[in-house]
């Protein structure tokens, strides 16, 4: 035990995060020695990492020593429905503020000292996210005035290396905000309270698509997540306007086939994850959606073919010569921007190489090895 005293970060040892976490010492040493804890030194910030959740801290959470001890929780968990009606008269007792769930990937953004740094949502300080919020949003008065919060939101656009998908308001790439939070205990603004302070200081939100009644909500949120998916939009999050409740989030037949396809592109490193639960929320959602004959019939080849034909893709491809991977581009001002990110991505055990830079553009090729290996092995007479 003496040993492992003496190996244990002298951040974590010290009793002034024990106290702020709310956690007695000696849990959070035995979770350091579980890997629920992690040490984390990187673009000069000191810090422990929650893999996972903790007590009441969330996964994600992260403990940074600056001129003092900060501590930025990880994002909350936000559950989703599969069934509209019964889920929301049982959530809710009062109005429900419906925003847009925007397909990118969630970011918080903090000051530590005087540097303001984007966060994964695994508490991952991630360079190119750091560097572009910091371009698209100017949030230095923000900060200035209120140096106790978090900014959480989602970046998004064609440009984005982790989720890309294009929003006409948007383009290459940008962010929106969908909730202010406290650093250290994650309390999260009320809706309006949240949206007139953005608005004070020219940040954008995510869009606010209605309050409504609870018993009023189903009907109105189904219109709104139809109308969502028709223009290739992901869904809806839902909130008590208050935010004493926890939200809930629903999400587009569209959203749920693309992201089947996607999956389906690299079966062997991603479907697993993917396929079922996307199955399940499409049953649900069909039923609830009383839809017609054709209807059905339009969803289930929706989701037949967003399984099917990314896979034969894939085989083609690996049976031509070719390297299941994808390329995933991103601004860059010299090649070693490029390569920090790259860092960045094999830090979080991703195989990835610069395919190519050219003209401000960093082509980064994420290789999908399972994939790969497996579907040569099949094509060559291996057994399953």
């Amino acid at each position: 035990m003496l040993m492992r005293e003496k190996n244990i970060p002298p951040l974590l040892a010290q009793e002034e995060v024990s106290s702020l976490l709310n956690l007695p010492h000696k849990r959070l040493e035995e979770a350091y020695w579980k890997g629920i804890i992690k040490n984390y030194q990187k673009h000069d910030i000191e810090a422990i990492q929650f893999r996972k959740g903790l007590g009441s801290v969330e996964a994600g959470t992260m403990v940074i020593m600056g001129d003092e001890i900060e501590i930025i929780r990880g994002f909350p968990k936000i559950r989703r429905t599969l069934m509209l009606h019964p889920a929301l008269e049982k959530h809710f007792t009062g109005d429900v503020a419906v925003e847009e769930k925007m397909n990118g990937y969630n970011v918080r953004i903090a000051q530590i000292d005087d540097t303001i740094i984007a966060f994964t949502r695994g508490g991952y300080i991630c360079p190119y996210t750091t560097r572009k919020a910091n371009e698209i949003l100017d949030m230095g008065e923000f900060f200035q005035e209120h140096p106790e919060m978090v900014i959480c939101g989602e970046m998004v656009g064609t440009l984005n290396p982790y989720v890309s998908h294009y929003y006409p308001e948007i383009g290459k790439l940008g962010f929106r905000i969908f909730d202010l939070r406290k650093k250290l205990t994650n309390e999260p603004l009320p809706v309006m309270e949240k949206r007139k302070l953005l608005l004070d200081y020219s940040l954008e939100p995510v869009r606010l698509l209605g309050i409504f009644p609870f018993k009023e909500a189903p009907a109105k949120i189904m219109g709104i997540v139809r109308d969502l998916g028709a223009n290739n939009r992901e869904g809806v999050v839902m909130k008590d306007p208050m935010m004493q409740l926890e939200p809930l989030k629903y999400t587009s037949s569209q959203a749920q086939a693309s992201e089947l396809e996607y999956a389906l592109s690299y079966p062997f490193d991603l479907a697993q994850a993917f396929l079922f639960s996307r199955i399940i929320r499409e049953g649900f959602q069909a039923h609830e959606m009383a839809e017609s004959d054709d209807k059905v019939r339009e969803r289930a080849l929706r989701m037949g073919e967003s399984i099917l034909y990314p896979m034969l893709e894939t085989i083609k491809r690996v049976k031509n010569g070719e390297v299941a991977a994808e390329d995933l581009v991103i601004e860059v001002e010299n090649r070693e921007e490029a390569e920090e990110f790259i860092r960045h991505l094999r830090d979080l055990k991703v195989m990835a190489t610069l395919a190519e830079i050219k003209d401000g553009k960093a082509v980064i090729r994420r290789i999908h090895q399972s994939t790969n290996d497996k579907v040569n092995n099949y094509l060559q007479g291996g057994l399953y």
